[in-house]
């Protein structure tokens, strides 16, 4: 699935094409892709115009002139191609449907455009979904409410991120980074990364991690989360940035699928253990086990 840098990227690619589209018809093959009513649709779709793209957390949301919006989650497979008649936009799981004809067999919601300009929802599993629905609610919503932070935010602090963190004092902290009613969009990579630079062992129990160990972790999200931005993103397995193409953070990453190789900082071999259920990196000798 992926990550709020991921997204982001997505959002930011979108932003720039399909603002001030407007709606002029759309279909669907799924009710799962797309569990909208067909008189909402009808009302509160088809002429819309498009007024922003946003993203909260791993969700982008589609503004539109009428005060509704499509939320659209990516899930595992899930794209969005935008056909022009001089221009393709492609982002999301890398198959060929980013590059050859559309509509094809994975394509779930189509959006026509009154500039006859197309944006296309792909799925090959199925999981992903494009919803319709009051701006006003999305807020509402069980997800919204439950969700943490944005990690990027301006108005998020490290002293807000510390009060957060805490409430889970007995809890290890790769797991805390990884509940998304802590923090919004922080995935496994990025948290074995930014453990890795404030130099805690994923494992170690947050009673048993400073406050100024959290303020530097805090410092050190951020820094990760924006150079994989600036990268395009990650996941160059099963994902690609606003451009159709491959992430490149993965590139630039410090520890994670680093196993067995030098950490960058001291040149101990860096392993690969398990944390939180997940496949977890970090450098034995930066990054030791407190209580």
């Amino acid at each position: 699935m992926p990550e709020l840098p991921e997204v982001e990227t997505v959002k930011r690619g979108l932003e720039a094409l399909i603002i001030g589209k407007k709606v002029q018809s759309v279909t669907h093959d799924n009710p799962k892709s797309f569990p909208n009513a067909e008189g909402d649709v009808q009302q509160f779709l088809i002429n819309a115009r498009i007024t922003a793209v946003r993203r909260r957390a791993k969700v982008l949301l589609i503004d539109l002139d009428n005060h509704h919006s499509l939320m659209v989650h990516l899930k595992m497979t899930g794209q969005l191609v935008y056909v022009a008649e001089h221009a393709r936009f492609g982002a999301g799981h890398p198959n060929d449907s980013l590059i050859h004809r559309l509509p094809d067999r994975s394509t779930r919601v189509t959006l026509a455009f009154n500039d006859r300009s197309h944006l296309f929802f792909n799925d090959q599993r199925k999981f992903g979904w494009v919803r319709l629905m009051p701006t006003v609610e999305i807020p509402n919503i069980d997800f919204m409410r439950k969700v943490g932070p944005e990690p990027l935010s301006d108005d998020f602090t490290a002293k807000e991120f510390i009060q957060r963190v805490r409430r889970r004092s007995g809890t290890n902290i790769k797991a805390v980074l990884l509940d998304q009613t802590v923090l919004a969009g922080i995935g496994n990579i990025y948290a074995d990364e930014s453990l890795w630079g404030a130099k805690i062992h994923p494992a170690t129990l947050v009673k048993n991690v400073s406050d100024a160990k959290l303020k530097t972790l805090f410092a050190k999200i951020r820094e990760v989360l924006l150079l994989s931005i600036e990268k395009g993103g990650s996941t160059d397995r099963n994902y690609v940035n606003a451009e159709g193409k491959k992430g490149s953070y993965i590139s630039f990453a410090r520890v994670f699928r680093r196993e067995g190789k030098p950490c960058s900082r001291c040149g101990t071999i860096i392993v690969k253990t398990r944390v939180a259920g997940r496949g977890t990196h970090l450098c034995p000798h930066c990054q030791k086990l407190v209580g």
